[in-house]
């Protein structure tokens, strides 16, 4: 069968579909870019906000337009919420919830009894990433949370955590590598929280994936700050791990991450992030920020103007509130306006760039080791990132192949401050 996989959301669905692009090659499918003149999509659907339910809903009918002869199977979010109604309701084939994801393959081949061929019949060195055209990996490490921020339906459509044996993780990451994978990333709805039901954590995962593979480049997703252990910073000496964590802080405000119902508070972040710079002086750290949470009062966004300014985000996702059907936060009363949150929102993203073009100008003569990806769409440049994930440019494609890793010096920052320049060592 021809086969296209389509991910909306997360980077976890991103992995997921990534070991489903794996599981339908080693049983002798093809994988296709488009689609059109598929026997068979396959689209992994988001549900974090009601924007979210729409453009699955809108993916799916898109899809569906484009295809109309081929089967079609949604999983996702969308789907373990309840709110996708039937397959027939949705015009669909097939529904694989959240719980049965690593069934999906199985479940297709059982449905149309599909033959699964051995995995050695598929061609040697043949890696799902690759016909994707992706140079990193996301590597699913685990599932579920046991916490439930008021605003999250995630957790919700989730379920409990359900945390990967390290030698399956370890298993999957070395047979990318084999494959020419340079990077991988490591994902899952609670990174942090890895390990909790299988009595393990996640500094020991990390210490195992160091030992036990030789992929050069280690990386995590986002991972929720209050989960980081004792001298977890530490484990950057290896410089296989790569100095970039996007830690979700989600307001500057205590009194808003109360209401919100996380578990961090805006000191303990500071101290965070002093530990890892200290390990690492060019440590780069983004962030989720969440603009106008029910109750934000103009002194709360303040409190959070003033923490963003004095952390100094490489980089940060803004996302302005909208209620989901499901939570606690979606009953709260004193919603907060759209005027003002679009007004909180523009004065954020002006910060958040100027932070931005700051990091980096910081890094202006310093030497990195870029992993180079894609070329611009006029092939005059290339395109790679530093291992605290500096998006870079070399303005002499020729001499650089994608998917290697050079080691450049970072020359200037571009006219709208959006990447470095680099040379050659």
């Amino acid at each position: 069968m021809n086969i296209h996989l389509k991910a909306l959301g997360c980077r976890l669905n991103e992995a997921e579909l990534e070991s489903w692009a794996l599981e339908f090659q080693q049983a002798g499918h093809t994988l296709v870019n488009e689609a059109d003149g598929a026997d068979l999509t396959v689209l992994n659907t988001c549900a974090v906000t009601q924007e979210a339910v729409r453009k699955s809903r809108k993916m799916i009918n898109r899809l569906r337009r484009e295809n109309p002869l081929g089967k079609m199977v949604v999983s996702g979010c969308f789907v373990s919420t309840g709110e996708s109604g039937s397959a027939a309701e949705l015009g669909v084939d097939m529904l694989v919830d959240n719980k049965n994801k690593s069934q999906l393959v199985k479940r297709v081949a059982d449905q149309w009894q599909i033959p699964i061929m051995p995995e050695g019949a598929t061609m040697p060195n043949e890696s799902a990433l690759f016909a994707r055209n992706r140079q990193r990996a996301f590597i699913k490490i685990q599932d579920g949370c046991r916490y439930r921020c008021s605003y999250c339906i995630v957790t919700i459509a989730r379920g409990d955590e359900n945390s990967r044996p390290a030698e399956e993780i370890v298993e999957q990451i070395n047979h990318l590598h084999d494959s020419g994978v340079q990077e991988v990333v490591l994902t899952g709805v609670h990174v942090g929280g890895y390990g909790s039901d299988i009595n393990s954590n996640l500094t020991s995962l990390v210490t195992t994936i160091l030992a036990q593979t030789s992929v050069p480049r280690v990386r995590f997703a986002s991972v929720e700050p209050w989960d980081l252990g004792e001298k977890f910073f530490t484990l950057f000496e290896n410089p296989r791990l790569m100095p970039h964590m996007h830690l979700p802080v989600q307001s500057g405000s205590d009194t808003v991450l109360r209401r919100m119902s996380r578990r961090c508070h805006t000191s303990e972040f500071m101290a965070l992030v002093e530990e890892a710079r200290q390990q690492y002086p060019a440590f780069n750290i983004t962030t989720d920020i969440i603009v106008g949470f029910p109750g934000e009062t103009e002194s709360e966004w303040r409190q959070t103007t003033d923490f963003v300014d004095s952390i100094k985000f490489g980089h940060i996702h803004i996302f302005s509130y909208s209620p989901r059907a499901g939570t606690k936060a979606a009953s709260m009363t004193e919603q907060v306006d759209d005027l003002t949150k679009k007004k909180r929102s523009r004065e954020l993203h002006e910060l958040a760039e100027r932070h931005k073009i700051s990091f980096i100008e910081s890094q202006i003569g310093v030497e990195a080791n870029v992993l180079w990806e894609g070329t611009s769409s006029n092939l005059h440049h290339r395109y790679g990132y530093t291992e605290n994930y500096t998006r870079v440019c070399n303005t002499n494609p020729d001499a650089i192949s994608g998917n290697s890793i050079t080691r450049c010096v970072l020359t200037s920052v571009d006219d709208k401050g959006q990447f470095a320049h680099t040379v050659k060592v």
